[in-house]
């Protein structure tokens, strides 16, 4: 196993470079980078393009990616001085060649340096580790919600397979399965926080404003107040995949020979379920917890914390997006492959620890 562990921290190396190249290339070619939103400020009326950069110094910035046309050509510039185009590219590190800023930033990428983000006086690495927590909240809820609920839901949908019960389950479990997350949130808001019937629930943070006021009891029940729609609109979604992938384990278990030799027996029911199957048949869904939980973190929790004011990595993410904030971006896409990896590095390695009898040694990559 431990050569097995090598093997694949090695390949994580090659993967996160060629998605380096990749983004990196694409950001070379997409329209509207920072020094053309800075031009287009400025050409509205907006005072000295330099100095709005939350006074970042020219030469203590270490951001390399950016994008543009070639070098010194940018929509709206020709009535500025030169001058002041070089400055930006200055500030930017646009002066560089393509090839020298790539390098430069797989280098400071290696030792975890993000450099400053583009419109904030602050490192990437202290704003993601600013907006983390929120969204490590939304995704230990969602995950843990949906595996309390799906996995006793999905053995008695196995138990119960072809009766009425398992039929409209299944249907109610895809229905949630095919509402987008985002659009939940509108109809729960629409519902409950205020928009056309109830006023139930707020729509924005995660505590109120007089937390530091309230007792330990309502500091908690504020808290809960503040995290249910959210939670509900990330959770609902994912009852489908894992509810259907623990029936689909236990119901390859239910008819194996040793289940029938135990039955013979004379064992009730429930301790062949429990007893004998459910160690089997949790193998998959048990070692899929690492994936579930950085998807819920990364990706499932995006729209969910834009709609909903949350400051957490999602709106970080969707705010540099609109700014063109390259290294937050940058940076987030870099942490969220490597930690994805990992975590299926984890999943393998959670396989082999349930059941001895995996071995990935005798396998390839």
């Amino acid at each position: 196993m431990i050569s097995y562990v090598i093997r694949r921290l090695l390949l994580i190396i090659p993967t996160l470079f060629g998605i380096l190249v990749i983004n990196f290339i694409i950001i070379q070619f997409a329209p509207g980078g920072p020094v053309e939103r800075i031009i287009a400020k400025y050409s509205f009326g907006a005072s000295d393009p330099i100095t709005r950069l939350s006074g970042k110094s020219v030469d203590g910035n270490k951001i390399v990616t950016q994008s543009g046309g070639p070098k010194g050509v940018y929509r709206g510039s020709e009535a500025l001085n030169p001058a002041i185009i070089k400055n930006l590219e200055i500030q930017f590190g646009f002066d560089k060649p393509a090839h020298e800023r790539f390098i430069i930033m797989v280098r400071d990428y290696l030792c975890f340096d993000f450099g400053k983000s583009y419109y904030r006086n602050e490192t990437v690495l202290n704003i993601i580790k600013e907006k983390l927590p929120v969204s490590l909240t939304l995704g230990l809820w969602s995950t843990f919600i949906i595996y309390l609920i799906s996995i006793p839901l999905g053995i008695r949908k196995a138990v119960k397979d072809g009766t009425p019960f398992d039929t409209w389950s299944s249907f109610i479990v895809n229905l949630f399965y095919a509402i987008p997350g985002f659009i939940l949130a509108v109809l729960l808001i629409v519902l409950f926080a205020g928009g056309s019937y109830l006023n139930i629930f707020p729509v924005r943070g995660l505590i109120s404003n007089n937390w530091d006021e309230l007792s330990s009891t309502a500091k908690i029940l504020d808290y809960v107040w503040h995290i249910t729609l959210p939670v509900i609109c990330i959770t609902l979604p994912g009852f489908a995949t894992m509810t259907m992938l623990t029936k689909n384990s236990f119901l390859d278990e239910i008819h194996k020979l040793y289940v029938v030799t135990a039955r013979s027996k004379g064992l009730t029911e429930n301790t062949v379920l429990y007893k004998h199957v459910f160690r089997n048949a949790m193998l998959i869904v048990i070692s899929s917890f690492p994936i579930a939980f950085i998807t819920a973190i990364f990706t499932g929790s995006m729209l969910i914390e834009v709609i909903f004011s949350l400051d957490g990595l999602g709106l970080m993410g969707f705010q540099a997006i609109l700014e063109r904030d390259y290294p937050i971006i940058f940076a987030t896409l870099y942490i969220y492959t490597l930690l994805g990896l990992l975590m299926k590095l984890i999943s393998d390695i959670i396989y082999t620890v349930i059941d001895s009898r995996i071995d990935f040694e005798t396998r390839g990559l």
